[in-house]
């Protein structure tokens, strides 16, 4: 027996799970592992420093899975944003097929993407710019609740109500995106609508992500408390790993008059990527969701897989199957 949704057969994969994208982490070890086992890999465009060094990324992907795989381009505030039309004209030349967006802004990207034939998965934290996304011919919609590592926006809505609330509201298939690690995670994703889940930081707990050990194993040892949400004050709230930078960070935040000069040095970019090679779990920021709560081992991205839709297959054809009896006459 298999799984079979929506999700699945749109985009020709095995199992209805995305590995969504991650700064630093959506390499092509990372992707081509999750589709060699069954799931969809996705590369982080921006992970890349050049639209051709993402050409390159793309072309050595390939060369480790035959397996559908997309790319993930986000769209973020930046006092000098990247050449992101040059990203987009990248990953269309290069003949990806599916593409996850994300961020502030994505119309004109999303209608390149749509104009090539690709697949559209939109990642949003709240219904009505999923509706947004839905009008802008988007194929799937990502519903991230505020749960997620990264940014859950500024609503502060979880996922059970987003998901419930999805599929009231919108026409097109969604997957459930936030806390999402095992296979009740995928069996409850489906019974609120979804078509299956997108997992990021249960990916990075894996053998094959491309990350130091030190950190993998902090993230076992940690529980869904670790985490904490940084850049409110700026309305660009991110969760991160709480660490003892991601505490004094808090705590500037903390006086009334702050500008994000008064914490620029502590959340660089640089420093957190340096944590992912150095094993060094305080050195920076580093995004986490409070999904770490549900992990507890390191195993192969295939044996990760393979046991969430065992165990969700199991959930849905036993424990819930087995609660619905015929009703006693009395």
């Amino acid at each position: 027996m298999v799984l079979k949704t929506k999700l699945t057969e749109l985009l020709g994969i095995q199992y209805p799970i995305v590995q969504g994208g991650m700064q630093y982490v959506g390499t092509a070890e990372m992707a081509s592992a999750v589709s060699n086992a069954g799931a969809l890999g996705m590369l982080t465009a921006l992970t890349q420093p050049t639209p051709d060094a993402l050409r390159v990324e793309i072309r050595r992907c390939r060369q480790m899975t035959d397996k559908p795989f997309g790319v993930n381009l986000t769209f973020l505030p930046a006092i000098s944003p990247p050449p992101y039309e040059e990203y987009a004209k990248a990953i269309i030349e290069e003949g990806i097929k599916v593409v996850e967006t994300a961020g502030n802004n994505p119309g004109k990207y999303i209608k390149m993407f749509k104009d090539a034939g690709i697949v559209v998965l939109h990642k949003c934290t709240a219904i009505r710019h999923a509706l947004s996304a839905e009008k802008l011919g988007v194929d799937v919609i990502s519903m991230d609740g505020f749960e997620c590592a990264g940014h859950p926006g500024e609503d502060d809505i979880g996922g059970l109500v987003l998901l419930a609330k999805s599929a009231k509201a919108l026409r097109i298939p969604y997957i459930a995106s936030g806390g999402m690690a095992n296979g009740r995670s995928l069996a409850a994703a489906l019974a609120l609508g979804a078509e299956g889940i997108n997992m990021g930081t249960r990916f990075m707990c894996t053998q094959e992500a491309p990350i130091h050990h030190n950190i993998k194993e902090a993230m076992v040892k940690a529980d869904e408390r670790s985490t904490t949400l940084v850049f409110r004050p700026f309305r660009n709230t991110s969760r991160i790993f709480r660490n003892s930078v991601a505490v004094e960070v808090n705590k500037r935040e903390r006086n009334p008059k702050v500008a994000f000069e008064d914490v620029r040095e502590l959340v660089a970019g640089a420093r957190g990527r340096q944590v992912y090679t150095t094993g060094d779990p305080e050195y920076g920021v580093w995004t986490a969701g409070q999904v770490l709560g549900l992990i507890d081992d390191i195993p192969t991205c295939k044996d990760l897989v393979a046991r969430i839709a065992a165990d969700a297959e199991k959930i849905i054809t036993e424990r819930l199957n087995n609660m619905v009896v015929p009703q006693s006459k009395l």
